[in-house]
């Protein structure tokens, strides 16, 4: 099962009540489903949600790469080399962020009205990008448009994946949508391999590559090698025995 929400501003991602801010629980009445990745309390859109713990391993694991886009209000004036630099990656600390999608487009037609609404300073005009990443560090837009100076105002998930907040019309917010979705495959099992058990008797294959010989084949030549010493032997001596 897979469902979609649009989470308004201010909505924190869990079911639990908390003190201060609403939660999953006032907009998804679906039972047993879980966020599959998570969206900061102060970001809005796309939240997908599903039952399947496999499903949502490969949605929100980072090894899977999964692409996830925002649009992102800005403020300031985004430069060339600004962009040139969210695009290339950007260095957060100790690390530097991967590669990106990143431009700069009109507002949305579609945008809702935020509550609260976003500061505005007269003196300082704000701009719109759209940012496409493959991964997923804590607050990696926010933390990438503040180091190459454009500080985030509003910041709006729109894809997961193949997963869009426009699939089958734009989503309202607050509002939720369940999807078909074509089941994962199972992951192989991991588990340890199975150390083979020491017994008399081993395939004729074991040992060729590594130029040793298996326990069954040595014995066997070791076993022909007496008889014929012994048969050996007895020629010999009966040969000495005659006149």
């Amino acid at each position: 099962m897979l469902l979609l929400l649009n989470k308004p501003y201010g909505v924190i991602c869990q079911f639990t009540k908390h003190e201060t801010h609403p939660t999953l629980k006032e907009y998804v009445k679906v039972p047993h489903v879980y966020p599959a990745g998570r969206l900061d309390t102060d970001s809005e859109g796309l939240l997908v949600l599903t039952d399947d713990g496999h499903m949502q391993n490969q949605i929100s694991h980072p090894m899977h790469k999964k692409p996830k886009t925002y649009v992102v209000q800005v403020e300031g004036s985004p430069s060339d080399a600004a962009l040139k630099s969210l695009r290339a990656g950007v260095k957060l600390g100790d690390e530097v962020t991967l590669p990106c999608h990143a431009e700069i487009i009109d507002e949305p037609k579609w945008l809702w009205e935020r509550n609260p609404p976003i500061r505005y300073r007269a003196s300082i005009p704000t701009h719109w990008l759209e940012i496409t990443l493959t991964e997923g560090k804590n607050r990696q837009v926010r933390r990438m448009t503040a180091a190459v100076g454009l500080p985030t105002l509003r910041l709006i998930r729109t894809q997961v994946g193949g997963y869009s907040l426009f699939e089958g019309g734009t989503l309202g917010l607050g509002d939720t949508r369940m999807i078909d979705a074509t089941p994962c495959p199972p992951s192989p099992a991991r588990t340890a391999p199975v150390k083979p058990r020491r017994t008399g008797y081993q395939p004729d294959f074991v040992g060729k590559k590594s130029g040793v010989l298996p326990t069954n084949v040595r014995k066997a030549r070791v076993g022909a090698a007496s008889q014929a010493n012994r048969s050996a032997r007895a020629t010999a001596s009966s040969s000495r025995k005659k006149p």
